[in-house]
């Protein structure tokens, strides 16, 4: 059984669940900065191990006018700014080989995208970084094929690597979960994450941007750690998301997120 271990935080199906947040892109310094420090403060008051999240960088947007965030140096400067005044780890996307020796000297996990999850060099190339690997799974990737992307970070050397459930394409724009896939990929020694809030996606559903149905960010989160397979949740939210220039229809709004953590802990305080 693989156990992923970062600075004060244990991530395996024995440990507490742990929550891995923040916004989809980092849009500025000071709302980065704000963000963290409001996930620290509920997280710390709930007793939540948290791991922040936010990309410097979205390399598969459909359109040319999207926003794709301010770029691997000027993001990781925000990013070492946000661990260095909150103390809290974090985690962010790799897109290309070149990106991965500047981006783990500065995070503490790093994460393969869906769309990136079959490139064999770019998983290869973190593995051997020694840093720990979030491989989220493809939209188009079964449980039973993540194995594979596993091993191969596995063989490259990596022995701390988990695994994450964000949803199925189901036909044109929308995506459905499928929850057997998070016992089967626990299965393999794993810890397996569930990623509430991309997995409500509706892929160029607004036509040039992607839409996503809110409401159900809470049920299916529910749903999977009613499953008693997976480590934690992973989770974008934003003070204002219709304000944001990314997932603006999908991330969960700050003001529901006590509420979204309660619900959800309760259930995974009957698995542990």
């Amino acid at each position: 059984m693989t156990r992923v271990i970062i600075p004060n935080i244990f991530i395996s199906p024995n440990s507490p669940p742990i929550l891995i947040a923040g916004p989809c892109v980092i849009e500025n310094e000071a709302l980065t900065l704000e963000i963290a420090y409001e996930l620290k403060r509920i997280c710390a008051d709930k007793e939540i191990p948290l791991i922040f999240k936010a990309s410097y960088a979205k390399a598969n947007r459909s359109s040319a006018a999207s926003y794709i965030g301010p770029g691997m140096r000027a993001g990781l400067r925000i990013l070492e700014k946000v661990k260095a005044e909150t103390g809290l780890p974090i985690l962010t996307d790799v897109h290309e080989t070149a990106e991965v020796e500047f981006t783990a000297e500065i995070v503490d996990i790093l994460q393969i995208p869906a769309f990136l999850c079959r490139q064999t060099e770019l998983v290869q190339t973190a593995a051997r970084t020694g840093k720990p690997l979030n491989i989220k799974k493809g939209q188009f990737m079964s449980p039973q094929q993540m194995k594979l992307i596993a091993e191969k970070a596995v063989l490259a050397g990596s022995d701390k690597v988990m695994l994450t459930e964000r949803g199925t394409f189901f036909g044109y724009s929308d995506l459905v979960v499928d929850m057997r896939s998070l016992p089967i990929m626990a299965s393999y020694g794993y810890p397996v994450l569930f990623d509430a809030t991309h997995s409500v996606q509706q892929p160029g559903g607004l036509g040039s941007t992607s839409g996503g149905l809110r409401e159900f960010i809470l049920p299916l989160a529910r749903a999977a750690a009613a499953t008693g397979a997976i480590s934690g949740l992973y989770l974008e939210t934003h003070p204002e998301p219709e304000k944001s220039p990314s997932d603006a229809a999908s991330m969960l709004p700050f003001d529901r997120l006590p509420a979204f953590l309660d619900s959800v802990w309760a259930i995974f305080a009957t698995k542990l």
